[in-house]
């Protein structure tokens, strides 16, 4: 198969989807792959390093997107890109469809098929979003950490305090891969923490990683107590395919602490907390009620290197199987399909988008 990596375009998004040991294993197994020239460079893979795999590099995005049959990216696509999408291209990255209904209009108008990394599933599990959730759960308390400092309009409080001074209050919603590596580097930092989820195992885990961690039920009454408490809010909330839930309002926001700091990880999905709104890494922030919020969807993109190595490792078997023959059948990939025949058949994003 023809497979085609583009150069990313989202602000300030430095991920290349894959690295070339990878890019070597598929032309390994006999596929032929195109790379956009400078595809790698912000991740530290200049062209050369892709040529010497055996990839070919193309000059620019009509080239790349014309000459191939997959194309696998990193973020979804966006409106400059919708004019190189074909009815006959199957489309591997990120898409978010759930929210960002033109985007899910304009893949149906296309006909391709479309394979989202964050609802492929495997055992009960997110392989190909994993990594990333690894990721930004532990950006979110190193991001949260500086827009507490003064001079960016945080409350000056320095989560893991002194011994003769309080510590900062971390609250997190959420426990899976997101939220528990947020409430572990949250823990190690010294900072009072809690965290709130649904299911008992999760919460167990939670309260094993210290001392400092506070592991309730997210019922509606601990989220208001905890909120308003709060010095860095971490939303980490997920549902597959679909809108992530509200369950911080804008009265509770209204309420928190002036420099307080909101950084929602499921903002991809619409966020968890009300005043939430997607923002990108040349305007992170902005503040509301007094509160600053941080609502970039691509976090990760922060850390391009190490991204695109830990996205690359696991997004190889699934790029293998997908191009090879019946790989749409594949339990795992099945459950990714979002997009094909001009409609959207994942009942989960169905439903979000529906009026």
């Amino acid at each position: 198969m023809r497979i085609g990596i583009p150069k990313e375009v989202k602000v300030r998004e430095g991920r290349v989807a894959m690295i070339p040991p990878a890019v070597g294993e598929l032309v390994r197994h006999g596929h032929e792959v195109l790379i956009q020239s400078n595809a790698g460079v912000a991740s530290g893979y200049p062209d050369e390093a892709f040529h010497r795999v055996g990839a070919q590099i193309v000059p620019d995005a009509a080239a790349l997107y014309g000459s191939v049959q997959m194309v696998v990216k990193v973020k979804e696509p966006i409106a400059s890109e919708y004019a190189f999408l074909r009815k006959d291209h199957i489309l591997f990255s990120f898409l978010h469809l759930a929210s960002t209904p033109k985007l899910a209009q304009a893949l149906k108008e296309k006909g391709l098929t479309g394979i989202a990394f964050e609802t492929v599933e495997a055992h009960g599990k997110l392989p190909l979003l994993a990594p990333m959730s690894d990721i930004a759960g532990r950006l979110a308390v190193h991001i949260g950490t500086t827009l507490l400092h003064g001079h960016a309009g945080g409350r000056g409080v320095m989560l893991g305090g002194l011994p003769s001074t309080e510590r900062g209050h971390v609250v997190i919603l959420g426990a899976g891969v997101a939220g528990g590596n947020a409430v572990a580097v949250a823990a190690a930092l010294g900072a009072q923490v809690t965290v709130l989820a649904p299911r008992r195992e999760e919460l167990e885990r939670m309260h094993a990683l210290g001392p400092n961690v506070t592991a309730l039920p997210s019922y509606a009454p601990l989220i208001l107590k905890a909120v308003l408490s709060a010095d860095l809010l971490i939303g980490a909330v997920l549902i597959p395919g679909a809108k992530a839930p509200k369950l911080v309002t804008a009265e509770m926001v209204r309420q928190m602490k002036p420099g307080s700091v909101i950084i929602d990880i499921s903002v991809d999905q619409g966020g968890c907390i009300e005043t939430i709104r997607p923002t990108d890494y040349d305007h992170p922030t902005y503040v509301q009620d007094g509160v600053v919020h941080f609502g970039v969807t691509n976090m990760p993109g922060a850390v391009p290197r190490t991204a695109s190595q830990a996205l690359s490792t696991v997004l190889t078997p699934y790029v293998l199987k997908l191009a090879s023959d019946g790989g749409l059948k594949d339990p795992a990939i099945a459950k990714g399909l979002n997009v094909a025949g001009g409609k959207i058949v994942h009942s989960a994003v169905a439903a979000a988008l529906s009026p």
